[in-house]
């Protein structure tokens, strides 16, 4: 029976973020050992639970390692990255002869002093387990990947959607091939291929065109003679770095020809595209006017600067605010203030409550000013049982409150930093979203696998913050130039 090792190290690091990625991040995410991987992760719609899912198939023995993710944010500090990747690298040499390896990477994680933290840590495995041992690794579709990774592993294998919801089929399929390379039926050889272009993050949604199209063909390229897999990962344009942007990666049985020459080929499908691969959302003041005048509801606004996915702060005012200026009720919006979430429990449940909320990390508006009672007192936990986008299935967003205000608004104040994936964040506090009229969401496109179904209209809203969906707003110093839309189309044309 072929022994398969186990583990990953995931974060989605935001490098024009100040603040930074510490160990108790990854505690409080998820950092796990052992049997404990298996009891975080073996159920959910992620990844790892497809590894545990691929070994029961083919009966292959799992050896668990380290499994550590944590909420999108900062990068990590120098000292957080080299103590998670050391006990990686120990849990690994401690499980003894393996056949093979798998991994489960985000793939764009940043360390301070270290901007291609996944392909070092790659690296590092490498030369723990020698040249020929096969190394298979899952991504996110947001990663950027570097040449690095690509020499350092034998297949990279990503999620075709966004929002995320094929998370562990996709790991099923890289524990198929481990399996398969462990057991010398297969000899996984892949190439990479990058665009000259950043791709907006509205357009990167795989049932938008032309993305749909594009990841629609990958199915059929991987039925071809002597390929594996393909990918096509639209990048993370929030980390300033080398490999930032576009990646397509094919995989072929021991043709390295092969799959240069298909990792071109849908290089050149996603600059063919390339005036279709962008979007222009309203500002806030235009969203909110449109907001209002359907009938509609509940409409979802979603907060593109905010978008905590991204690394974003989590309390930005910027839409509750123009909200309550236009005169909405029935809104709802969820800010990360614990300082708030304390002044709430101490008024208890039913208390009146005056305090400032949100607006003091994310300095694009002011702190909302609330008035109101508190109406729920929770402590944020919940379980999501359905696909959705992070494949988490116990999650946590600190204790939480919600203060009821004028109008039917209420504000849902949360301890943690905690994306908008799930219904539960709402539903679990006792709150109908479908008998909302109006819902801020920070995020961008994976809030829709548990948002869409109950949505009358979704409005995407051009807000400023870290996340500003237009990656032209940014100060890009490391990233490869020439690059689309940062300089003028004529003089990326010339290197493509």
């Amino acid at each position: 029976m072929a022994r398969i090792a186990i583990g990953g190290l995931m974060h989605e690091s935001n490098s024009f973020a100040t603040g930074r990625t510490d160990l108790a991040a990854f505690q409080s995410g998820g950092l796990e050992t052992g049997d404990g991987i298996f009891q975080r992760w073996g159920e959910a719609h992620h990844e790892v639970g497809g590894f545990f899912q691929s070994a029961t198939k083919n009966g292959f023995e799992i050896v668990p390692t380290l499994m550590g993710w944590a909420t999108p944010s900062g990068p990590l500090t120098s000292e957080t990255y080299r103590e998670l990747t050391d006990r990686l690298l120990q849990a690994l040499q401690e499980a003894g002869p393996v056949d093979a390896v798998l991994l489960a990477l985000h793939g764009a994680m940043v360390a301070d002093g270290e901007d291609d933290a996944d392909g070092t840590l790659l690296a590092k495995v490498r030369s723990l387990i020698g040249p020929s041992r096969p190394l298979i690794v899952t991504l996110d579709y947001h990663a950027n990947v570097s040449p690095l990774m690509v020499s350092e592993s034998h297949a990279l294998i990503a999620y075709r959607t966004y929002p995320h919801v094929d998370q562990r089929a996709r790991g099923k399929r890289a524990g198929d091939l481990a399996w398969q390379a462990a057991t010398a039926q297969i000899r996984p050889t892949q190439a990479m291929s990058k665009p000259p272009i950043l791709i907006h993050l509205l357009a990167q949604e795989t049932d938008r065109e032309p993305m749909k199209g594009l990841i629609g063909g990958l199915e059929t390229l991987e039925r071809s003679q002597g390929f594996l897999d393909a990918s096509i990962l639209a990048g993370f344009p929030y980390a300033d770095v080398a490999a930032t942007g576009p990646t397509c990666i094919a995989v072929t049985d021991n043709n390295l020809a092969l799959a240069s020459e298909m990792a071109e080929h849908l290089s050149a499908s996603i600059w063919s595209h390339r005036h279709q691969l962008t979007a222009s959302p309203p500002d806030a003041s235009v969203a909110v006017a449109r907001a209002l005048a359907t009938d509609r509801t509940p409409v979802i606004l979603v907060d593109l600067g905010d978008n905590i996915g991204g690394g974003s702060a989590a309390d930005s005012t910027v839409l509750i605010h123009e909200l309550l200026k236009q005169g909405a009720t029935r809104s709802i919006v969820v800010l990360y203030d614990p300082r708030a979430v304390e002044m709430c429990q101490h008024a208890g449940v039913g208390g009146s409550v005056s305090l400032s909320a949100g607006g003091k990390i994310d300095r694009n508006a002011f702190p909302l000013e609330v008035t109101g009672f508190v109406e729920v007192l929770h402590d944020g936990r919940y379980v999501e049982e359905l696909p959705r986008h992070g494949g988490i299935r116990n999650n946590d967003q600190g204790a939480t409150s919600v203060v009821r205000l004028e109008g039917e608004n209420r504000v849902v104040l949360t301890s943690l930093r905690h994306p908008p994936f799930s219904l539960g964040q709402l539903t679990s506090l006792g709150i109908k979203p479908e008998d909302a009229r109006f819902i801020v969401v920070k995020a961008a496109v994976a809030y829709k696998a548990a948002y869409a179904p109950i949505a009358g209209t979704i409005i995407e809203v051009d807000t400023p913050g870290l996340t500003a969906s237009n990656p032209a707003r940014y100060t890009y110093q490391r990233i490869r130039r020439p690059i689309l839309p940062l300089d003028p189309e004529p003089v990326v044309e010339a290197v493509v």
